[in-house]
């Protein structure tokens, strides 16, 4: 399988091209800044140069067989970027994905994007457009996937998750493990259509995945 991944040089999407390579699949990864090719090369991904603000992707979506959006203006950024980003560039994936003929996409969203007007103030930005892309990715003609990961950290992963798809509640998870949920997730069929939340858990990944149901 090859996956176009949009925000390649994230830190899940680092964690997530070294997972597809070790599967034996290959990652393509979005990437602004050619500073970071060595970075993506190093964990088993191929670079490819697109600034999702401001270029087309249909260009680099190639033989792509799925996209996952994994892209986010950050939490330094203002209002503005996150609209451009979390918002306009997943849209831009998916109008590239259906538009080619992609259909499998997965996108990285956030807990409380069910309700991002009942976050907290400084949270609100992000949420909307958060919100409003899972709102186009649910309303395209693609087999999608949203996944909501709760706090992340940089610790090692268990390899064990807790993942439902009743929403609303908090929790953190290792990077390390929403990579391997993402993984899981492209080859799990029964995850087309459905959103979820994701946290650190007691169950196997690929066992949790594989039990999510609407």
């Amino acid at each position: 399988m090859e996956v176009l991944i949009a925000g390649g040089h994230g830190k899940v999407a680092r964690r997530l091209i070294r997972q597809l390579a070790r599967d034996g699949h290959t990652a393509r990864a979005l990437i602004r800044n050619e500073d970071h090719v060595a970075d993506v090369e190093e964990v088993g991904g191929v670079a490819v140069l697109c600034d999702l603000e401001r270029d087309d992707v249909r260009p680099h979506v190639g033989g792509a067989d799925a996209i996952v959006f994994a892209a986010g203006a950050g939490p330094g950024s203002g209002e503005e970027r996150k609209r451009t980003v979390d918002l306009g560039a997943a849209v831009k994936c998916v109008e590239a994905a259906e538009s080619l003929g992609v259909a499998r996409f997965v996108i990285v969203s956030s807990i409380g994007a069910e309700d991002p007007d009942g976050g907290p103030e400084a949270m609100r930005p992000y949420l909307r457009a958060k919100a409003e892309a899972d709102a186009r990715v649910a309303g395209s003609t693609l087999d999608w996937t949203i996944v909501r990961p709760g706090g992340l950290e940089d610790g090692p992963g268990s390899g064990r998750v807790d993942v439902s798809s009743a929403l609303g509640r908090r929790g953190p998870v290792p990077r390390d493990d929403v990579a391997l949920v993402l993984a899981e997730t492209l080859e799990a069929p029964n995850t087309i259509g459905l959103t979820f939340e994701l946290f650190a858990g007691d169950t196997p990944a690929r066992e949790a995945v594989r039990a999510l149901s609407s």
